[in-house]
């Protein structure tokens, strides 16, 4: 997966507004398959046993993740050929029956295979081009679910999230913004395939009971700056207003999917001030602008504008899977520099080399562990991107899955001008995006924060 630029904006921060909730933590222990209502609930985590993926499970095992194994991921469905099944893994309803056979209450998966999929980078493109949105429909979304609606799995809350990266690309990588991505980003907009094909899986999958839909919200370095926070929300109003999709069929946000952010960064602020200059407004600074500087406050923040251009209230979700940042590295009090950079280089736990950087970032470690209610505003941290799967080849692969090479993920780059013409931060040797690099697990596992 990837994820991507960001535009500098104008100063302005919004407000947090915070929600308390006292709810129990999804755990891995057996629960009884009537201890969680058929009816809807605020919090689909909450007091649920979710399903273990064994297929990764096992792969962390065997890469030396005994420790986390047992851990909840989300299951993904970013092709045709995924839903039956493939010779990597088995298909949704074989995951979906090996729910039932654990116990699992809460399932969760990831719809990702939109036409002319993230048009803002190679290595998640997928099979489809912008004019197969019939295929998207019917091929893939009413394929899926067929299978959801089955009365088996009526007793599981199914928690989806739709189409990563696909709207915030809509608002940060089109037009004359420097982050554009020359003409496939505008085509996906002015066409509207983006807005339709999301639209159609909120409408479709929502309609079924027990299904809880959530969109992608980047994080906070994507639409944390002024110029991108409410153009989303906006287009967010859009969307679940285009038949089929009502604004009942979405039930919230994911951050920070498949990507590094810290939850918090304790050691500064975005409002300090250091050397007489306010950080914030730092030329070439880790800020530049930004309103947030960790997914926390971006999220508690994004929360009730959210709510305002749906309609109703809605949950909010942190992927913590990547975002740890342990290891010898981490800092462990604030800066004393009185250079704003330095400063800021010395305080962040986040030790990517630029904030744009997305693909198998180096030094990476595995963040705080799934659980219902960790935190005023989220409802839950959840590992929407499996350990372990790669974000994309550090070379070009030939492979049918319709995934190309972006240098991003080279780790010899530094023409981007998205992240200043900084190194990429990527690991080498890595394999197609959503494919097993144990040297990447190996280095979460060893960076965990908190640790294992």
């Amino acid at each position: 997966m990837t994820h991507k630029s960001r535009l500098r904006g104008a100063m302005a921060v919004l407000a947090a507004v915070a929600l308390t909730a006292s709810l129990s933590a999804v755990t891995a222990q057996p629960a009884a398959a009537d201890d969680v209502s058929l009816a809807r609930v605020a919090n689909p985590f909450a007091g649920g046993r979710a399903y273990v993926n064994e297929d990764w499970a096992a792969r962390a095992r065997s890469s030396g993740g005994g420790a986390i194994a047992g851990q909840a991921t989300f299951v993904w469905m970013d092709r045709i050929a995924a839903i039956a099944g493939t010779t990597s893994g088995r298909g949704l309803k074989a995951h979906l029956d090996a729910a039932v056979a654990q116990g699992a209450t809460v399932f969760q998966m990831v719809t990702y295979n939109l036409p002319g999929r993230d048009c803002a980078a190679l290595a998640s493109n997928g099979e489809l081009s912008l004019s197969d949105l019939p295929r998207y429909k019917t091929e893939f979304i009413d394929a899926i679910a067929a299978i959801l609606r089955q009365p088996a799995y009526a007793n599981m809350r199914i928690v989806n999230v739709v189409e990563i990266d696909s709207l915030p690309n809509l608002i940060t990588n089109v037009g004359s913004r420097p982050t554009a991505q020359g003409t496939t980003c505008d085509q996906a907009l002015s066409s509207g395939v983006y807005r339709d094909g999301v639209a159609y899986a909120l409408g479709t999958l929502g309609a079924i009971p027990n299904v809880y839909n959530y969109v992608d919200i980047g994080h906070h370095g994507w639409l944390g700056w002024t110029d991108n926070f409410q153009p989303f929300a906006t287009l967010m109003g859009q969307v679940v207003r285009t038949a089929p999709a009502t604004p009942e069929s979405l039930h919230g946000f994911a951050s920070n999917v498949a990507n590094y952010g810290a939850l918090n960064e304790p050691y500064f602020t975005v409002s300090d001030t250091v050397g007489g200059q306010k950080i914030r407004e730092v030329a070439g600074g880790w800020i530049d602008w930004n309103n947030y500087i960790d997914e926390v406050s971006f999220v508690r923040a994004y929360k009730p504008v959210l709510e305002s251009a749906i309609g109703h209230t809605v949950s909010m979700v942190i992927d913590t899977s990547r975002n740890g940042w342990g290891g010898s590295g981490r800092p462990t009090a604030r800066s004393t520099s009185t250079d704003p950079i330095t400063y800021m280089n010395q305080s962040r736990i986040d030790k990517r080399i630029h904030l744009g950087n997305w693909c198998n970032q180096s030094g990476a470690g595995i963040g705080e562990r799934p659980r219902s209610a960790p935190t005023t505003g989220v409802d839950a941290y959840v590992w929407v991107k499996p350990p372990g799967e790669s974000d994309g080849s550090s070379t070009a692969i030939p492979n049918d899955e319709g995934k190309g090479f972006d240098r991003m993920c080279d780790p010899t780059y530094t023409g981007n001008p998205r992240n200043a013409n900084n190194m990429s931060g990527a690991l080498s040797g890595s394999p197609v995006s959503g494919h097993w690099f144990e040297a990447q697990f190996r280095q979460l596992i060893q960076n965990a924060y908190p640790a294992l």
